[in-house]
């Protein structure tokens, strides 16, 4: 066999993305994991987004065989990455031809972070990421849910987050939910705001601003995140309607799911969504690099 091994960086060409779907397709019918997902290939056309594949490609039948990626989510120079080889091409090392040019892909962006993705119950990829000097950090579950319309609470009102009169309270609500300092909370609202794709949506109880979420569209896919409600309204049904107003949302432009990541630890977050209808359709552990 003669195989070759090629970068594209975001965002890649409809040819280069179709093959790719193709291969997370028919990996997901051995398998039954969402690639797609996990290789971050819905946000791979985006202008916006800092990331780049690897491709592998067999050359005697021009096929793509195994890709990885490699995706900046948050625009602070640390990556995620993946790897998906097709079932009968693996364990013959195109996984580690995979990681070289990927950790020299990395090294060329000058990345000051890295964390390897590994979906929950896939030994051999967790046996190949500890073997290269990579330890578990933590999970995520993603959770989906269909878009519907939202019954409207008289006590809850919801729009778009007003720089002028919500700001101080927006970074209040940030800390507390999640721990930021200022400056983090100030980025964070920035890259809410400023990004294509995510609005940031803010709650109000009885005209008191009582919570948050950001919005991402990625292709027919809402994305729900940042999503928080201050402690002295917690309770009130303002997560829920918050959750509820993303799907009236998707349902108003057009996309067929709601999607969202949650640590596996955070027992109340879990709650709040299950009781919302959303349900778990993946676990994803990280890998943080020690080497």
């Amino acid at each position: 066999m003669n195989f070759s091994i090629i970068t594209a960086s975001f965002p890649i060409d409809s040819e280069t993305y179709k093959e790719i779907k193709a291969l997370c397709d028919d990996a997901c019918k051995i398998d039954q994991y969402n690639y797609s997902v996990l290789l971050n290939l819905p946000i791979s056309q985006n202008t916006n987004v800092r990331g780049f594949f690897v491709l592998a490609y067999d050359d005697d039948k021009d096929e793509l065989v195994g890709v990885s990626s490699a995706v900046d989510q948050m625009g602070l120079n640390t990556y995620e990455w993946s790897i998906l080889v097709a079932p009968m091409y693996r364990e013959i090392g195109i996984d580690e031809a995979l990681l070289k040019v990927l950790g020299d892909g990395l090294h060329q962006r000058g990345a000051e972070g890295e964390l390897s993705l590994v979906i929950q119950n896939d030994k051999y990829r967790r046996k190949f990421v500890e073997k290269y000097g990579y330890t578990y950090s933590f999970s995520e579950a993603t959770f989906e849910a269909k878009p519907q319309i939202f019954d409207e609470n008289d006590r809850i009102y919801i729009r778009p987050y007003f720089e002028a009169t919500d700001k101080e309270r927006l970074i209040e609500i940030y800390g507390e939910a999640f721990g930021d300092l200022m400056e983090e909370s100030l980025e964070l609202i920035s890259y809410n705001t400023t990004t294509e794709g995510r609005i940031l949506w803010i709650a109000l109880l009885d005209d008191k601003i009582a919570g948050t979420v950001t919005s991402v569209k990625e292709g027919d896919v809402q994305w729900i995140t940042a999503l928080a409600v201050h402690p002295d309204f917690q309770g009130q049904g303002v997560a829920t309607a918050l959750l509820n107003w993303v799907k009236d949302f998707a349902l108003r432009n057009g996309e067929n799911l709601i999607m969202l990541e949650v640590e596996i630890e955070n027992e109340r977050a879990l709650a709040v969504y299950e009781r919302a209808g959303f349900i778990k359709s993946m676990q994803v552990d990280y890998f943080v690099y020690n080497g």
